[in-house]
Formats: C-alpha cells, structure tokens, sequence
C-alpha cells in the first residue's frame, strides 16, 4: 500500500521497485522514464561544463556550512564552471546563491518529492525529475569535479555514486572535493577501514580531497579539472528553433 496523499510520482516508482509488474506496466514505466532523461537533456544542454554540489537541504542562510558553501561556490564559479545543484533550499541554495553573486551561471535538477521542495530563487535554469535515479545521472553526466558539502542519507547516496564510477572508470576521474573535516571525520575513518581490510584498493584514497580550506578545494578543482582534461571555452551550443530549444 501507499501513503495517502503520496504523490503520482513517488507512487508510480514504488510500485515499480516492489518486484515484477505485469509488462504493460513495465514497460510504460520505462517510457516515463525515458521521458524524464530527455527533459533533463532538453533542460541541460546548453548549461556548459559544471561542478555539482552536494549537500543538505536543512541548513538555513546565516548557519556556517551555508555561508561557507556560498562562499566556496563563488570561488568556483569565477573558474567558469556552471555551479549545478539539486535545486533545492540549504546546501543546494548556497551554492546557487555564491554562484549567482559573482555573475556565474547557476543551474538545478529539482526533485520532485510527496512533500514540496521547490526550486529556490537563484537558479538561472531548472527542470522538474520525478525518479531519484534520473536526477542522480544528470547531476553526475554535465560535471567535471563534485563537492560534497555536509548532508544527510542523500548527500552520502550521490558522493558514493561519483565516487563508485570514477573508481570503477565508468566516468573519467573527475575530482571530488570533501568539505569540512571535522563533520566528515568518521566516514573518512570508515573508508580508511575499508581500505585497511582490503574492500578498496590503496590508491582509492586518492580519489577525493578532504579539506577546510576554499582556496585548496578551488585549486585542487582548477588542477584536476581544468588543467588535466584541457577544458576551453565553449563554443555556445545554437539552439534549434525548431525543436523548442532556448
């Protein structure tokens, strides 16, 4: 059963992952979803190359881990990186905010949830996705270094993410940056565990920084990123009028 007041969305999803459908649910599922990658590309094919932060949603302007990621994302944006979020309040808002404050770009991919997150006021551009799998692969596909700011189950679900596909080269080793030590301490602990009972290779501790410091994490960014993969201006993208495209 689903909750009352469960939204279409999130009752069509899970249905879909409580076992095997009939297949004309199936496979109109499928649709849907493959509706749901085509906005996004559709949305985002314009926005040019971006660093995708991660983190919260419950941490208000004036908290220190929102001034220091508005901070943090204003620093990056001058690189003429895209600052993309998941469009939300908080951690998300943050780094919209710094992006927007030094004339960068500022882009989300909004989840759309039983209870409301709207897209907060900094974005220059959004779109609206129904499956948390969808969002996930937009928010890795159009990035070239990831932040994990402080966050919760789904900070940690999209860092472990990233971090699974660069490990595993299904992506190239764009670089992760892990922001604020003292709150990260234990899970860099238990990923030193992991290393130390061989569940990881040593060099996978190589993957990612963990810092405090804003100038290290921009230019350990602007070293693994934008010296490493050569990244030039874009030529902009023309959109086709005869697609809807803007």
């Amino acid at each position: 059963m689903t909750e009352p007041g469960t939204k279409p969305a999130a009752r069509s999803e899970i249905k879909f992952l409580s076992g095997p459908q009939n297949r004309w649910r199936e496979f109109t599922f499928s649709i849907k979803v493959l509706f749901e990658f085509i906005k996004g590309f559709r949305a985002l094919h314009f926005v040019g190359p971006c660093v995708t932060i991660f983190g919260s949603a419950r941490f208000k302007d004036g908290h220190p881990f929102y001034d220091l990621t508005e901070e943090l994302s204003g620093k990056i944006a001058e690189l003429g990186f895209t600052i993309m979020t998941g469009g939300g309040p908080g951690i998300m808002e943050a780094a919209n905010k710094g992006a927007k404050a030094v004339g960068g770009r500022s882009v989300g991919c909004n989840i759309v949830l039983p209870m409301e997150q709207k897209p907060n006021p900094y974005l220059d551009k959004w779109v609206n996705i129904k499956y948390f799998f969808v969002r996930k692969t937009l928010l890795i596909k159009y990035s070239y270094a990831f932040v994990v700011m402080p966050g919760g189950f789904g900070t940690l679900d999209e860092y472990f993410e990233a971090l699974t596909l660069i490990q595993t080269k299904m992506i190239s080793g764009f670089p992760i940056v892990i922001f604020c030590k003292d709150f990260h301490k234990d899970l860099v602990a238990h990923i030193e565990k992991m290393k130390e009972n061989a569940t990881i290779s040593p060099d996978d501790v190589d993957l990612f920084l963990v810092t405090d410091s804003v100038d290290e994490a921009v230019a350990y960014i602007q070293k693994n990123s934008i010296v490493k993969f050569n990244l030039q201006p874009e030529k902009p993208y023309r959109p086709f009028k005869w697609l809807f495209e803007k």
